[in-house]
């Protein structure tokens, strides 16, 4: 169990760090055209809009990343930490604060945008006046400090247990180790061995723990509603993508001579789909594609949906609150219920997902090194 963990606490370091550095370029750039409005109209609409709660702009802020770390709003008084932004654009690196979009708006030509295919992005303005994403954006955002700190924790809580294993050989596990113990054996035998083999699983349960325990941490973490919680990282599409990515590159070069002769010419599988026309081996070389690109999805939606629904509850207290306080009152009590119910439904949710994942991550793996009988 200790060398288990010696090994897993490693990994885990390098794997996860390796998320963020590509989650920072895999950042998606667009264009938003500009739709010309009457003056008036758009000036009493803002003026309306300012008044109002807009419950979509607050789920949407909640669940998307942002260049600062809002922690709480006390009257007028935005408490937020502020990240560092560094962007590589037009041969130049650009490093300051995004505090100092606080004072001014617009610095060294960049601007966070509101519209719709940019909202929250930094973008600059071309010479046609359109708006542009940098070449390349690395800013520390919200999602990626959550990303550091479930590290740090996971270095920290792993490598502690693993020595406490050397100090206590041969003893009954205490403390976190009798609470992480059975997780522990239970991804090695239930999910690992089963999948993979008995000769073949430990050459991936160092991945399978860190990538269970990795989704876990920030699953759990986006459900604390303060900080260091809130963070939406499993919600994030980048970075569900990039896990789906490791999964498809261990699968893609784990995959022996039996796997991919399934792939090209799978056995008992009628000619006629075969030849001449390779009907069956596109649609098998698809699922290659399909398979990570679905366990991207999977966590994606399921983390963004419970969000999105305990958000959308907490809403309707205010959007029933400006027609009447009674009514605001009222829907309380019941959006309030369900905001809990769907709180502890999270909570299994956390597990459930983290534990699909990693299984078929095991599937995969097992299936691509299994030999032919």
């Amino acid at each position: 169990m200790s060398s288990i963990l010696h090994r897993f606490g490693t990994l885990a370091h390098i794997a996860v760090i390796a998320i963020i550095v590509m989650f920072g370029v895999m950042q998606l750039s667009a264009q938003h055209d500009n739709h010309e409005t009457n003056q008036k109209s758009e000036s009493w609409q803002e003026e309306v809009e300012e008044n109002e709660f807009q419950a979509g702009d607050m789920i949407i802020e909640h669940i998307t990343d942002s260049y600062e770390w809002h922690i709480i709003t006390l009257g007028h008084t935005h408490v937020s930490i502020p990240l560092p932004i560094m962007l590589y654009d037009e041969g130049k690196f650009h490093f300051f604060m995004s505090s100092v979009f606080h004072h001014n708006p617009v610095h060294e030509g960049y601007f966070i945008s509101h519209h719709e295919m940019n909202a929250g992005k930094l973008v600059s303005l071309d010479a046609n006046g359109e708006e542009i994403r940098p070449t390349l954006d690395f800013s520390f955002t919200k999602n990626v400090l959550a990303i550091f700190l479930s590290v740090f924790f996971m270095i920290f809580v792993f490598l502690s247990v693993a020595n406490a294993y050397k100090r206590r050989e041969g003893k009954a596990p205490k403390g976190l180790q009798s609470l992480l113990e059975p997780i522990i054996v239970f991804v090695r035998d239930d999910i690992a061995k089963a999948s993979i083999g008995e000769k073949r699983y430990k050459k991936y349960l160092p991945f399978l723990l860190t990538v269970f325990f990795f989704i876990l941490i920030n699953n759990l973490l986006g459900i604390v509603p303060f900080f260091p919680g809130g963070a939406n990282v499993t919600g994030n599409i980048g970075v569900t993508g990039v896990l789906a990515v490791f999964t498809f590159l261990i699968t893609t070069f784990s995959g022996n001579k039996n796997y991919w002769l399934h792939i090209v010419n799978a056995p008992g599988v009628p000619w006629w789909l075969k030849i001449p026309i390779p009907l069956m081996p596109i649609v098998e070389l698809m699922g290659v594609f399909t398979k990570p690109f679905v366990l991207m999805v999977r966590l994606f939606a399921n983390i963004s949906a419970g969000h999105i629904i305990i958000l959308g509850f907490i809403s309707l207290i205010f959007i029933f609150g400006e027609i009447s306080e009674g009514a605001g009152y009222g829907v309380a009590v019941v959006s309030v219920a369900f905001s809990i119910f769907m709180d502890v439904l999270e909570l299994l949710v956390a597990f459930i997902q983290a534990y699909v994942f990693t299984l078929l991550s095991a599937l995969y793996f097992g299936m691509a090194t299994e030999e032919s009988h």
